[in-house]
């Protein structure tokens, strides 16, 4: 078995083994993944952190060990809290975003494979309260903080970027900063969470579903204060959010249908 991970700040993962097809997930910078199959120029690859499948480019191939790929995965690794941030050596220099993992992070060097590098960014810290077991205000203070620092970023399908990702994406980087692995897409997010059965009850931090007229879920956002939505629709944007579901302002007419709120952290 071959494992790798992300040393460029984001890789495309795509549906086929061609440039010309769907990208359905990106590798965002610290990210492992293993290796299933080499077809031509291409690696099949299944993300570590949520067994999403697709194709990557072998030149954007970086090798780990066993050991090293086991490693990571029995660790929460810090996330950068830099829209842009360099890590670097004597040699290299590599451009990381906000949300990118900083494996083995000691506060001053992460550890790239074999490759040590330095990074003198913000970044997520336990210490802070920032991680699993911190107070659950904290670290949905923290979420909120950074959701506000990807508003303009461009709606891509299949992104994870705060230069382009799509509205499951924007949710999963943002609770990722704070130790919360959710699912790739929004129809997988709505199974985790306690169920909020009404509008007037949310809090910040609750996930929104929203569905199409088949009944498929679609679109998630996260909530703000005051019954306003943060969303990646054509771009990040807030909007607020009532029982029939998120109004455009802009448009004056309502963009999504409310299917379902989830309640990621509990008190």
């Amino acid at each position: 078995m071959e494992y790798g991970i992300c040393a460029l700040s984001a890789v495309p993962v795509r549906a086929e083994p061609t440039d010309k097809a769907e990208l359905v997930t990106q590798l965002i910078f610290g990210e492992c993944y293993t290796v299933l199959l080499t077809q031509g120029n291409w690696h099949q690859i299944r993300l570590a952190a949520d067994h999403y499948l697709g194709w990557i480019d072998f030149k954007q191939h970086m090798s780990v060990t066993a050991e090293y790929f086991t490693a990571w995965n029995a660790q929460d690794h810090p996330r950068s809290l830099d829209v842009v941030q360099m890590v670097s050596d004597a040699h290299t220099r590599i451009p990381v975003t906000l949300g990118s993992r900083l494996p083995f992070f000691d506060g001053m060097t992460l550890r790239l494979g074999s490759q040590q590098l330095f990074y003198n960014g913000a970044a997520t810290n336990p210490l802070n309260g920032h991680g699993p077991g911190g107070p659950v205000d904290k670290r949905l203070a923290l979420v909120q903080k950074m959701g506000q620092v990807y508003l303009k970023s461009p709606y891509v399908w299949g992104g994870k970027s705060l230069f382009g990702l799509d509205c499951s994406g924007l949710m999963q980087q943002l609770y990722g900063l704070i130790g919360v692995p959710l699912p790739r897409d929004a129809r997988q997010q709505i199974d985790h969470g306690q169920t909020v059965h009404f509008v007037s009850q949310t809090r910040p931090g609750d996930l929104a579903f929203f569905d199409n007229a088949d009944g498929v879920i679609v679109h998630v956002g996260i909530m703000l204060d005051d019954q306003q939505i943060l969303h990646a629709s054509g771009e990040v944007r807030i909007d607020p959010l009532d029982h029939n579901g998120i109004y455009h302002r802009q448009r004056q007419k309502y963009s999504h249908k409310l299917r379902l709120i989830k309640r990621i952290l509990a008190d």
